[in-house]
């Protein structure tokens, strides 16, 4: 087994707040294997906030990045080029034996394509996720990473039936579990308390005493159309007669709120308006919450690893099984849905939902044996 493979880093690749949270039990699990798989991490920029990055990194136990590529925000195809740009000399410094992408942000797809142009292997974790909506950019960046990668983690079986059905070999294919689970799982017992975070917040302390549901909205179809917007706001304004509301509010939101005059629709003592918040804040929340309403693909699993019931205010999942066995109702972006999901989970205490399977909090661990027997037999065709 050549010493120069064996030896030679995974690059593991981060551009974005949803993957810090599936990087850090990966990481944790490859450096705790036996022996250690040896791991570099960089940091794309993508979304490059220092203060949130180094408060998320600290929270989850990142160690800081070897490299960060700090590539700022832009447009999806500048920002995918400026990635594959700064990302390609990288490759060529640190000759890694394989980069691992996470999820479906651009960097996932940009640092896939150079690796994959250069001869080195690519690893997806999180792979086979389907909306079936080619409007959305991330289900491009999902599709396209799953074409051109070597090893392919799932978190659901329908995954593997939709890459087989793309014609993607069953021996890449490996399902191993949701590294979104293992974080919250390993979190929990640090989350903090909702009350905290309410209070930090201007909450009175009777705020939200017989339950309170806890709401992101972020993706263009919801926020970028004004019409769209006032309706999702107004229907979040009817909700908070019923229970009244955390708003986290994503920077992107709270610009578009500004720009087309909608902050009145968001002035009741029943709307409690957030920052966005720290991982283990919003972990918090969300485990004390009644109820959640979300745009978001990760909190549509976290409810269902929680037990909370989620109303996604989207037309589509690219996780059926948060629908099929967990607490989610897709609703889409009508107030009349909303509030109908809404009542019901008041009335009836919504969708009990079970855990999925390997949804255990070990997928990590299954990842990193599997790049040892991976590694393992790369070195030896090497040999051959």
């Amino acid at each position: 087994m050549p010493s120069s493979f064996s030896s030679a880093p995974i690059l593991c690749v981060v551009g974005a707040r949803p993957n810090f949270m599936k990087i850090a039990p990966v990481i944790r699990a490859m450096k705790g294997a036996t022996p250690p798989l040896p791991v570099r991490l960089l940091h794309t920029g993508q979304h490059y906030d220092p203060e949130m990055n180094s408060q998320f990194f600290q929270a989850l136990g990142i160690p800081d990045p070897d490299i960060n590529l700090e590539v700022g925000s832009a447009s999806h195809a500048v920002q995918t080029a400026e990635i594959m740009r700064h990302f390609e000399p990288v490759l060529e410094h640190e000759r890694p034996a394989a980069v691992l992408v996470v999820g479906d942000v651009n960097s996932t797809l940009a640092c896939a394509l150079v690796a994959a142009k250069t001869g080195v292997a690519v690893i997806h974790v999180e792979a086979g996720l389907r909306s079936f909506d080619r409007t959305m950019p991330e289900e491009i960046n999902r599709v396209l990473t799953d074409q051109i990668s070597d090893l392919l983690f799932i978190t659901e079986k329908s995954a593997r039936e939709n890459l087989l059905r793309e014609g993607i070999p069953e021996s890449r294919i490996h399902f191993v579990g949701n590294v979104m689970i293992d974080t919250l799982r390993y979190n929990l017992k640090e989350a903090v308390p909702a009350a905290q975070t309410l209070s930090q917040y201007g909450a009175a302390t009777d705020w939200g005493q017989n339950g309170f549901a806890v709401l992101t909205l972020h993706r263009p179809s919801n926020v970028d159309d004004p019409g769209t917007l006032r309706a999702v706001l107004g229907a979040i304004r009817e909700v908070s007669r019923r229970l009244p509301v955390a708003f986290a509010v994503h920077p992107r939101t709270r610009a578009r709120i500004e720009q087309h005059g909608l902050g009145p629709v968001l002035e009741a003592q029943s709307i409690l308006k957030l920052p966005p918040l720290g991982y283990l804040e919003m972990l918090g929340l969300m485990q004390s919450a009644r109820l959640v309403l979300t745009d978001s693909g990760g909190i549509q699993e976290e409810t269902t690893a929680l037990g909370v019931p989620c109303v996604t205010l989207r037309d589509n999942t690219e996780r059926p099984i948060t629908v099929e066995q967990g607490t989610n109702t897709v609703v889409g972006s009508s107030p009349a849905h909303i509030l109908a999901a809404v009542d019901e989970i008041v009335r009836t205490g919504g969708k009990a939902g079970r855990v999925p399977e390997l949804w255990d909090g070990r997928a990590s661990e299954r990842i990193a044996a599997k790049l040892r027997v991976w590694l393992d037999g790369a070195a030896e065709r090497l040999v051959g």
